[in-house]
């Protein structure tokens, strides 16, 4: 799927994606990531739900987002709360979807200006 960049003037965000690889900003980002509109942090280590820990929100607190949005992978999977109660800890908001829906969301609330910050799971390479 291929995104209109008409609505979103500056900044980074997803220009579109398919099964094997997202597009940021018109770059190809095939390794797990954290987006803001400031910042883009490839490689983020989390490489499955079942990987992730409180400790990879570290980098996601330092941007001090109102709002995260946690793509996990092709599939929406539910991770433990504790994985991502730091979060919640710090008045953070968190939404969990698929991966491609967290990338629909994350354009649509930062064209509107919001403080979102994304961490997109990687999708599978088979």
């Amino acid at each position: 799927m291929k995104f209109s960049e008409e609505s979103i003037s500056q900044g980074y965000y997803v220009s579109g994606y398919d099964q094997h690889v997202i597009h940021v900003s018109g770059n190809p980002v095939t390794s797990s990531f954290i987006i803001s509109t400031d910042r883009l942090i490839e490689n983020w280590s989390p490489g499955s739900i079942e990987e992730l820990c409180t400790d990879h929100f570290d980098q996601v607190i330092q941007l001090q987002p109102e709002l995260v949005l946690l793509g996990t992978g092709a599939v929406l999977k539910f991770p433990a709360i504790e994985q991502y109660s730091c979060l919640i800890q710090q008045n953070i908001g968190v939404e969990i979807m698929d991966t491609f829906a967290a990338c629909r969301t994350y354009n649509i609330l930062s064209s509107e200006g919001r403080k979102v910050v994304a961490g997109i799971i990687r999708l599978p390479t088979s």
